[in-house]
């Protein structure tokens, strides 16, 4: 079994590409689970409700009551997946941290990313996990290591948006950061949505639209990218791209990470064939 571990927020990408990577393994006879330890506030069902909002169907997926067998492969698809719950121990009760030490502390296969890289290593350090196998995608990492790999959406398991235009401009807003950029920005943007948590740095004479939410893609009719922090994997651009919706880049193009590269980029069909080869080597 592959356990595919989330310990993110309700709405972050690296659910959403955990979660359809898991169908898809399962669809090739490889048992995969996602297993789910909210964070703090969230609750099982906030994830739950974000996934029923986004595909067809939802299945295979685990709640922090799950177990994992000892001979269970663990797997994550970002370094945060893992250096989160090592330095926000206070955001999870007792029972999770256990849990999270079953997860951790054996075979991991292990996506490269360079957005928490200062808590990464000490995060294996302190889960004692006893191996390591590291996929990466060279082209938005060309120092990381590990087999190549690509994060690719896989669209069959979406729900067709349903055209019902709200706004013209839809921006993203998901943390503290993503918002400051938006501000910066917003004046010249009157028709507009802000994806958001309800938090409180929310600027409540804006148009936030609080996530998760139904029917996002068929609301708005222009993708704003604002990000000026490093961006891994866009998957509002391979959104837009493939429901041929409107981007504006508005950010420095001299960045060179994976919004750099997913601009450039053409949505295509998920390969797991280098997870396979990572699971067929730590096992």
């Amino acid at each position: 079994m592959i356990n595919i571990v989330v310990t993110s927020k309700p709405v972050d990408g690296l659910l959403h590409y955990s979660y359809e990577y898991c169908c898809q393994l399962n669809d090739n006879g490889i048992p995969a689970r996602v297993v789910i330890i909210p964070r703090g506030k969230y609750k099982h069902e906030d994830y739950i409700q974000s996934l029923q909002k986004k595909y067809i169907y939802v299945k295979y997926v685990e709640d922090d009551n799950y177990w994992p067998e000892s001979d269970d492969v663990s797997m994550i698809l970002g370094h945060s997946m893992i250096s989160i719950p090592y330095k926000e121990q206070r955001e999870y009760d007792l029972d999770q941290l256990l849990l999270l030490n079953q997860l951790f502390n054996n075979k991991l296969i292990s996506v490269y990313s360079e957005n928490d890289t200062s808590n990464y290593q000490p995060a294996l350090d302190y889960f004692k996990t006893k191996k390591v196998v590291d996929l990466c995608d060279n082209i938005v990492y060309p120092n990381g290591t590990g087999l190549y790999f690509e994060k690719t959406i896989n669209f069959s398991l979406y729900k067709d948006p349903i055209e019902d235009k709200q706004f013209e401009y839809l921006f993203l807003g998901t943390n503290k950061e993503y918002y400051r950029d938006v501000e910066k920005v917003i004046h010249g943007y009157n028709d507009h949505g802000i994806i958001a948590y309800n938090d409180k740095y929310i600027n409540s004479e804006l148009n936030n639209i609080f996530v998760p939410t139904d029917n996002l893609l068929g609301k708005f009719g222009t993708y704003v990218y604002t990000k000026s922090t490093f961006d891994p994997a866009p998957r509002i651009f391979m959104e837009c791209k493939y429901y041929n919706k409107d981007i504006i880049y508005l950010r420095d193009k001299t960045i060179q990470d994976g919004g750099y590269v997913y601009w450039n980029r053409e949505p295509k069909t998920p390969n797991i064939e280098s997870i396979v080869r990572a699971y067929e080597d730590i096992i």
